[in-house]
């Protein structure tokens, strides 16, 4: 028999299940939000133009958020600190914790190669979710879900440690809960030799038990684990979120 096209994704009673508790009430337009995990691989009309919408959203949520929080802060650093939340890491790390993986609508080949965990994919899945929010319930109900998930990352800014790179904060997050360092591996670099690109992957094992793991690439190795760990704290700041 044939491999499938396409994964249909979750069915209609698992998926309206699964927005009810995200969104906390039914929403007015279902249709939007299976858009929104619909990935352009798939048969189906895809969420490129919900992932633009909701690019945008998200960027004047956080951008009013934080100008409010910090009022002392300079434009330099509010803008420093939105680019820190509203980039693939955290987006793919918010993706991962809410369960869009098993949502989303794949076509075979994305499939086969794992597209559910890949960190592209989540975060353009879940720009794509606040898009779909935003056309569903407008603005308030868009701010709300956006707030909601970035609660715990919100909380723990602080603007004067906002230069520490994405490693140093992870270091410290894993040492002021007694957790193990994270570990990097290497595992691969691609391209000519002037212009190479590294992969590498960043792992945490937790002592209560499970394993987060994300994978980053860059033009140095160093830029590379520094994406990896942006990725990682993400989620740790998504699961441990009050």
């Amino acid at each position: 028999m044939a491999a499938p096209e396409v994964d249909d994704g979750a069915s209609d009673a698992a998926f309206a299940a699964w927005l009810r508790g995200l969104l906390r009430h039914v929403p007015a337009h279902p249709e939007l939000y299976r858009v929104a995990l619909t990935h352009r691989s798939a048969r189906h009309e895809h969420n490129e133009r919900l992932e633009f919408l909701g690019d945008a959203v998200l960027g004047m949520v956080v951008a009013e958020e934080l100008f409010r929080r910090f009022p002392a802060a300079s434009e330099g650093t509010l803008s420093r600190l939105r680019a820190r939340l509203v980039s693939t890491g955290p987006l793919a790390g918010i993706g991962a914790a809410i369960g869009i993986g098993p949502m989303l609508r794949l076509g075979s080949g994305e499939l086969r190669s794992g597209g559910f965990r890949r960190e592209s994919i989540l975060a353009d899945a879940t720009e794509a979710l606040f898009g779909a929010a935003y056309l569903d319930g407008g603005l308030e109900a868009a701010r709300g879900l956006i707030l909601g998930l970035y609660a715990r990352q919100l909380d723990e800014l602080r603007p004067e440690a906002e230069l520490k790179d994405a490693k140093t904060r992870l270091q410290e997050l894993l040492q002021g809960r007694a957790e193990a360092l994270p570990m990097y591996m290497l595992e691969g670099a691609t391209g000519e030799p002037h212009e190479q690109v590294f992969a590498v992957r960043c792992e945490v094992h937790l002592a209560a038990g499970g394993e987060l793991r994300a994978e980053g690439t860059g033009s140095s190795r160093r830029r590379a684990e520094q994406q990896a760990a942006a990725a990682v704290l993400a989620q740790l700041q998504v699961r441990w979120r009050a």
